[in-house]
């Protein structure tokens, strides 16, 4: 291995083995490495204690344009640049790199004989990732070389693992969307009970969140359910495909009550259901003929009916969330439903975005405004888009369900 030379370069040799790596098949060795520097002489010296070390993919520049150049070509793993260099310094090598999305995060190990902190303090503030002085030191050095390599490749594998989660999250969110009842069927089933229903709905994009659905009952009745899934992420997402299987298996027995339904619901959610986890619920049936909605509540926001008057009147959201204690007994709760009024279903999102007290007064005012306007559920729907992303909303939903005014 060549000796250092005080009169000819900023090298100091040493004896000292590097570290070990911590990663455990030392992949970082055949991470590309370029070496720019506009001696000679340290590039050889450079290299010579890379190669030693093992690492196998080393390149060198000896400008700043030759490297700028290179980079283009094939972007490396590790920049190690000499600050001090004619024509264009390293700092402006670090600028334009740092200007360029694709090398905006490229590990750079500057070398440099400047001593004074306003000189380092440039160097960072160019876009130095590390700093090693000269003259340099091989041991630091190869230390230096190889934590940045190993933080680079552990950042790569951290970045695969993202983009395959990502990818994972985006089919489950796929899923959880073909679990919403087709506009047409839930729009039929509400029609045979005398009603308009509408549906507003966006799911999370990590998952959990809403999910809502229509029971045919037969008489002129229908039921419908709204409920919120804790937590996120592919759990979450596989916890709502679980309670809409029950939703699906025990409607046709108990959709007729409401507090039949949340009771047998919880029931089984709650063998199923990890412990901590919990989803929030509401339930009814709306009554065509009678002109009812008799719902249980699972701890969900309170369902509102606005009637002809412009005054909402707000139901029960009493009763613990699903899944948290079997066991419990819900109860119904009546609220009228005459001709030409409207029942809202909506998640608790909805609610806590536009109530900061969390009693619906703001909801239920905005849907009067509307249908004093005439302009009904998609002016509701502008002003929860508004309201939802100025305070960073996630999935959100509101069911519109509206009586006829005359048969």
């Amino acid at each position: 291995m060549p000796q250092s030379d005080a009169g000819h370069s900023d090298v100091q040799g040493s004896g000292d083995r590097p570290c070990e790596c911590r990663i455990p098949d030392c992949t970082v060795l055949d991470c590309p490495i370029l070496v720019v520097d506009d001696t000679a002489f340290n590039r050889t010296l450079i290299g010579a204690f890379l190669a030693e070390a093992g690492f196998r993919q080393v390149s060198f520049a000896a400008s700043g344009f030759e490297a700028l150049a290179m980079i283009e070509a094939a972007i490396p793993d590790l920049l190690i640049l000499d600050i001090m260099m004619p024509g264009m310094d390293g700092f402006e090598v670090c600028r334009r790199l740092r200007a360029m999305p694709e090398t905006a995060d490229l590990p750079i190990l500057v070398q440099t004989a400047l001593s004074s902190g306003e000189d380092r303090n440039r160097a960072f503030a160019a876009g130095t990732t590390d700093l090693v002085s000269k003259p340099l030191e091989r041991t630091e050095l190869l230390a230096r070389v190889r934590i940045h390599l190993e933080d680079r490749v552990l950042i790569r594998r951290l970045q695969t693992y993202r983009a395959r989660v990502e990818a994972e999250l985006s089919i489950a969110r796929s899923m959880q969307e073909h679990l919403l009842p087709p506009p047409a069927q839930s729009a039929a089933v509400a029609a045979a009970a005398g009603c308009r229903l509408r549906a507003h709905s966006v799911i999370s994009p990590n998952l959990g969140g809403d999910l809502w659905g229509v029971l045919p009952l037969g008489g002129r009745r229908f039921g419908a359910y709204l409920l919120n899934v804790a937590g996120r992420g592919v759990s979450a997402a596989l916890n709502a495909f679980r309670l809409h299987a029950l939703l699906q298996e025990l409607g046709p027995a108990h959709g007729e009550d409401a507090a039949v339904l949340m009771t047998a619901l919880n029931d089984r959610a709650a063998g199923l259901l990890a412990p901590g986890e919990k989803a929030t619920m509401t339930y009814g049936v709306v009554d065509g003929e009678a002109g009812r909605f008799i719902h249980a509540s699972a701890d969900g926001a309170p369902p509102m009916i606005l009637n002809g008057d412009g005054k909402p009147a707000f139901g029960a959201a009493a009763g613990l969330p699903i899944g948290i204690a079997p066991g419990t007994r819900y109860r119904s709760d009546v609220m009228e439903l005459p001709r030409g009024s409207v029942l809202a279903l909506y998640s608790v999102a909805v609610l806590e975005a536009l109530d900061a007290g969390g009693t619906g007064i703001g909801l239920g005012w905005m849907i009067a405004r509307a249908v004093a306007e005439g302009e009904g559920f998609d002016a509701v729907v502008r002003s929860l888009g508004s309201a939802l992303g100025q305070v960073g909303g996630d999935g959100h939903t509101l069911l519109w369900i509206e009586r006829e005014a005359a048969q």
